[in-house]
């Protein structure tokens, strides 16, 4: 099962709950690129690029399609060409939804987060906004959608399971 969404949605976190309620793995793969690269998110996005980050997240990704377990990908990551019909035919994929505002308060300290660094809350909510809809048409197509505004990430864990578990 792969979970995506936006920076701030709580990926990691519901991906973890939902593994631990199925019984299975759970991996985020933004810190598996950390690890095999030996430097941060914010590091790669400022030695490689986006492009070469993206590189990077797309060899983290294949090799995890491999496996079973819950994935939790980057933010950015459903948007690259070609992912959602990978995603896909490697599992179920959960869009996590919660709108720009939301976000925003969510991720106020926007460190670490490359395409935040340095906006105040107005700017940062904007980019958030501009994201949204720029990665909305692939994140239309994954199988389901939780929204999380207002929900406690075990709330969303349990929306995820009640609805996909029998099928993981």
């Amino acid at each position: 099962m792969w979970i995506v969404g936006m920076m701030g949605v709580g990926k990691s976190t519901v991906a973890g709950l939902v593994a631990q309620r199925l019984g299975v793995e759970s991996v985020d793969a933004d810190a598996r690129i950390e690890a095999d690269a030996g430097a941060s998110i914010a590091e790669l996005f400022a030695t490689e690029g986006e492009a070469g980050f993206r590189r990077r997240e797309r060899a983290v990704i294949d090799a995890l399609a491999q496996g079973p377990g819950v994935v939790a990908l980057g933010g950015g990551a459903m948007a690259q060409e070609g992912m959602p019909a990978m995603l896909r035919a490697a599992g179920r994929v959960v869009y996590l939804y919660a709108p720009a505002a939301v976000l925003s308060e969510r991720i106020a300290d926007a460190s670490g987060r490359p395409l935040l660094e340095g906006l105040d809350a107005a700017e940062r909510e904007a980019k958030l906004a501009a994201l949204l809809e720029e990665r909305a048409p692939a994140y239309a197509q994954a199988d389901l959608v939780v929204d999380t505004e207002g929900l406690p990430p075990e709330g969303v864990a349990a929306a995820v399971v009640a609805v996909l578990g029998g099928s993981e």
